[in-house]
C-alpha cells in the first residue's frame, strides 16, 4: 500500500513522536510505501527515518517554498517538488492508496479537512485514519460527532474518517480496508 501521511514538521515530545516511530516501523516492516511531504525535519523525519529504517520504500512530495528542507532521497526512493501547497496536497492524494492524519499543526489540520471534505463528496474513496496520539485529536473527534448528530454531515462519520488510539489499529483498519491482510 502507498499510505499518505499528514503530519508535522516540528520536533515534538515523545508522546507524540513513540507513536509515530511505531507506525512508521509497522508501515515500512509491512513492505508498504510512505506517501508524506517530503520534509527532513520534525515528526515528518522521525516517519520517513522509520518506514526507511524498515525497509519501505518513501515517496515525498515537497513544495517549491519548502524544497531547500526536502529530504534527499535516491532510487528507489522518490521526491517530487509541487509548484503550491494546493498541487501538493492533490499529488499526495493521487499516489496515496490511503490516508493517516497524524498529530500537527493548521497545516495538517489544512490537509486533513481538504481531504475529507473531498471523500464526502466522493472525490475519493480512500480511507482516512486519524491516529489520535496521546488525545491529541480528542476535541477534534467531539467536534466531528457533533457535526454528524446535528445533520451536518451528509454520511456517517464512521464512513467518512477512522479514529485510531494506536499505531497498530490505524494499520490494521487501512490492511482490512484495502484487503491487503
Amino acid at each position: 500500500m502507498n499510505i499518505c501521511v499528514f503530519l508535522s514538521a516540528a520536533d515534538l515530545d515523545d508522546r507524540y513522536t513513540r507513536p509515530a516511530r511505531e507506525f512508521a516501523e509497522l508501515l515500512g516492516k509491512g513492505g508498504h510505501t510512505l506517501v508524506w511531504g517530503g520534509s527532513e525535519s520534525g515528526l515528518m523525519k522521525v516517519v520517513a527515518d522509520g518506514v526507511e529504517e524498515a525497509g519501505g520504500r518513501l515517496v515525498g512530495v515537497s513544495v517549491d517554498f519548502l524544497a531547500a528542507k526536502a529530504r534527499a532521497v535516491a532510487e528507489p526512493h522518490e521526491m517530487v517538488i509541487a509548484r503550491d501547497l494546493a498541487e501538493r496536497k492533490a499529488l499526495l492524494l493521487e499516489k496515496a492508496d490511503a490516508i493517516v492524519i497524524m498529530v500537527g499543526g493548521t497545516g495538517t489540520l489544512d490537509e486533513a479537512t481538504e481531504i475529507l471534505e473531498l471523500k464526502k463528496h466522493g472525490k475519493h474513496t480512500k480511507p482516512v485514519v486519524l491516529l489520535n496520539s496521546a488525545g491529541f485529536y480528542d476535541g477534534l473527534k467531539e467536534q466531528f460527532r457533533r457535526m454528524e448528530d446535528e445533520g451536518f454531515l451528509p454520511l456517517p462519520l464512521t464512513d467518512l474518517v477512522f479514529f485510531a488510539e494506536e499505531p497498530v489499529g490505524a494499520l490494521a483498519y487501512l490492511e482490512e480496508s484495502l484487503g491487503t491482510q
